[in-house]
């Protein structure tokens, strides 16, 4: 990190291509709006917040962002010199900005590597360059703009697509976007830019012709991976994005202590956490602040949003949680459903095709079939039967049910919230309970077994006769 530099991100272009009414550096890539991973990129490499140039969208842009940079707006979309001229009013007030560095950064682009920046600075330094550009060789440019050099290595300017001869579009070299200047005179030469070209704008490249009659040199840093330059400007391109922010989780967890049984099956934002010695099984999905401990198991099918999870927790396939929290050495599922406040205790039982939401389970609590639990609060080694519910909306308000310590609910019982089941006291299967149980008690409301002697062996005989 270096105090010699302040940092530009070109975030104002809606981005047509992403067919979308949202701005595209606001598209999410594994969790992450792109334009997060270039600030991170930025905080990465330079001391100062940087600034971000908005136009489109600015206010989304700037509640996105939330106080981690400084903004200037460019409220018509004139070309990339005419972006980072309006950076201008908040650097060149500082007397030191003349003597600093300006990398500029697109809001778009988020997979380089703060290791790439670092090259780039040091190759500037090093050859005494006046600009550095970052640029990648391909073996389709498209719509790239081609680097043009002279016989020394130099850059003698940048053609874009659009400007292109038939002999230039063969040139493999092209633009990354990434550009670094040094500060002094650069907003003046870009105040004296023209738009001498097929689409009329103020382009940043064009500082290129004015820097070598100059006399001061531009040279070029070759990126080894040219993914990390990869622009945002479709869904394509997007997908691309997040397949490898993705790829690079998973390789960061891998070395880390955790095993994927197949990991380019599995959907991880760049957010989540796991420990060593889980084991995550193929078709997972992990999403938001979803933190997983050590020794876990997560099963195929498994999707958790916003989830913590303790240490030797086993979740089986198809566990659904959301906004929930799961405690050591428990486990859930199959087919189990957490919603949004669900707190499991320690080694709790929450079984297949069991759904609670807002429910609060203390340690060695179980709920191993077909139930449904909410808004409840649920004591220690409490035994919940298959098939019971609580049953906590009346129409208008939800209501708390409470299972003491040790409490015995037997299966298919319906408990009418707000309801207090004392501690250790059981209810027969079957019951439907209105009314709080004192500790120890038994409650039961079933209505009295009637047998019919006979009773089939008649029905039969009268079908017959109909017959």
């Amino acid at each position: 990190m270096t105090n010699n530099l302040d940092v530009i991100i070109l975030a104002a272009g809606l981005g047509t291509r992403m067919k979308s009414a949202t701005i595209k550096v606001l598209h999410r890539a594994a969790g992450r709006p792109i334009i997060d991973y270039v600030l991170d990129l930025a905080s990465d490499v330079c001391e100062r917040p940087p600034i971000v140039v908005v136009g489109h969208q600015r206010e989304a842009v700037q509640a996105s962002i939330d106080g981690r940079a400084r903004f200037a707006v460019q409220d018509q979309q004139l070309g990339t010199g005419h972006a980072v001229l309006q950076a201008s009013a908040a650097l060149e007030s500082d007397e030191a900005f003349a003597s600093r560095r300006v990398l500029i950064l697109s809001g778009d682009v988020p997979l380089t590597r703060a290791e790439t920046l670092r090259k780039l600075i040091a190759e500037h330094d090093a050859s005494g360059n006046a600009l550095t550009l970052l640029t990648m060789k391909l073996d389709d440019p498209a719509m790239y703009g081609r680097i043009v050099r002279d016989a020394d290595g130099s850059v003698t300017r940048i053609v874009e697509a659009k400007d292109a001869n038939d002999e230039q579009k063969k040139i493999g070299e092209v633009n990354a976007g990434i550009y670094l200047f040094n500060a002094g005179g650069l907003f003046e030469r870009l105040r004296n830019l023209g738009t001498n070209n097929a689409q009329g704008e103020y382009y940043l490249t064009d500082l290129i012709a004015v820097l070598r009659e100059n006399g001061e040199r531009v040279g070029a840093l070759i990126v080894d991976d040219p993914i990390e330059a990869i622009g945002v400007n479709s869904r394509s391109e997007l997908a691309v994005v997040e397949a490898e922010i993705q790829r690079r989780v998973v390789e960061k967890l891998l070395s880390e202590g955790v095993t994927f049984r197949n990991p380019t099956t599995v959907v991880i934002d760049s957010t989540v956490s796991i420990g060593a010695d889980t084991v995550v099984y193929p078709f997972v999905t992990l999403e938001g602040m979803t933190n997983i401990g050590e020794g876990c198991v997560i099963e195929p099918g498994v999707h958790l949003i916003n989830v913590t999870v303790g240490d030797d927790v086993h979740l089986k396939t198809g566990t659904v949680a959301e906004d929930a929290t799961i405690e050591d050495e428990a486990t859930v599922g199959p087919y189990a459903h957490l919603r949004p406040g669900t707190h499991l205790g320690r080694k709790v039982k929450v079984g297949n095709f069991v759904e609670t939401k807002k429910a609060v389970f203390g340690e060695g609590a179980k709920a191993s079939h077909l139930s449904y639990i909410g808004d409840a609060e649920i004591g220690a080694d409490v035994n919940i039967g298959a098939g019971t519910i609580t049953c906590n909306y009346d129409g208008v308000n939800k209501h708390k049910t409470v299972l003491e310590d040790g409490v015995f609910i037997g299966s298919d019982s319906q408990l009418v919230a707000p309801i207090r089941i004392g501690k250790g006291a059981y209810v027969g299967a079957g019951s439907t309970i209105t009314k709080d149980v004192p500790p120890g008690a038994l409650a039961l409301s079933r209505t009295p077994q009637r047998t019919v002697e006979g009773w089939a062996e008649r029905k039969r005989e009268a079908r017959a006769k109909k017959e």
